[in-house]
């Protein structure tokens, strides 16, 4: 936007100043913001409420945006999160909602001119593996084992190893990464909705999960979490109330001070992935059953 329409930019170094920023924006009358979740929570925590006066638009990505991060932007400061989707291989956006074609807890609509389809996953029954074409998909990879050799996608389709639904109005939903998929007991669960549980029992915290293996069922779903005092019964009532399956409910909790972030925003799930499994062993097994009620 800077350069092909003129829009005067400001850049700060660090997003997690949420004090100082409200206040930049405040000051240089901004008109645009994009976050991801995490930085917006923030920003709502600490501005004064006049502080996005002339914000015209609230755009996120990186990561699913929280009820109650959309709820507090529009109960605090009267506006309305549009959050999108985007993948570095496709320019980067892929989708987002907008004004006028807006549904929450969607990523939107695909951007026009982008083809899509869905390749079926085993043990997935709605939705499955976005592949994508365009003219904004990349020309393709460089290797490292193939210096100077591009190496396009096949036929032209990115896979971008995301589990979507779309739904009879072509907005997408995020089911998470295909990688980020737990087998238990022969069902596949996904981590993303494990932590939907978890959000909804205890909101105005942070959570994450991440699958350890398990001699009894293959894998185990293991919550990391923010809440100081986290039960099962409140993970399974949440569950219910969302109707959710309890088979997404952690029957593991380990609680940390903060969860472990990256640059961007997102949750840093090899370092959330270190300490659970720093926490699984034998001297922390009493611990952790506590923690889970």
């Amino acid at each position: 936007m800077p350069m092909l329409a003129g829009i005067p930019i400001f850049m700060y170094p660090s997003p997690l100043h949420y004090r100082i920023v409200p206040e930049l924006a405040y000051g240089i009358g901004a008109t645009l913001l994009f976050g991801t979740d995490t930085f917006l929570a923030g920003y709502a925590r600490s501005a004064n409420p006049y502080d996005f006066y002339a914000l015209r638009y609230v755009f996120a990505g990186a990561e699913a945006v929280r009820e109650e991060t959309r709820r507090v932007w529009a109960e605090r400061f009267g506006k309305r999160i549009l959050e999108g989707y985007g993948v570095t291989e496709c320019s980067p956006v892929v989708a987002v909602n907008t004004p006028m074609h807006f549904k929450a807890g969607t990523v939107g609509r695909l951007l026009p001119l982008m083809e899509h389809r869905l390749e079926a996953v085993p043990g997935i029954e709605e939705g499955g593996r976005l592949l994508l074409r365009g003219p904004n998909v990349m020309a393709g990879y460089l290797l490292a084992d193939q210096p100077g050799v591009l190496q396009p996608p096949e036929g032209g389709w990115h896979d971008t190893g995301d589990i979507v639904r779309l739904d009879a109005e072509g907005f997408v939903t995020i089911a998470g990464r295909a990688k980020r998929f737990a087998k238990l007991a022969g069902e596949m669960v996904s981590l993303a909705v494990a932590e939907r549980v978890a959000t909804a029992a205890y909101p105005e915290y942070r959570h994450a999960v991440v699958a350890l293996p398990d001699a009894r069922r293959g894998e185990r779903l293991v919550l990391v979490s923010e809440a100081p005092a986290v039960t099962r019964e409140a993970l399974v009532a949440a569950a219910q109330r969302e109707r959710l399956p309890e088979l997404a409910v952690p029957r593991d909790v380990l609680t940390v001070a903060a969860l472990p972030l990256l640059g961007s925003g997102k949750t840093d799930y090899a370092a959330v992935h270190r300490l659970a499994a720093s926490a699984a062993g034998p001297a922390s097994e009493q611990a952790r059953t506590a923690a889970a009620g």
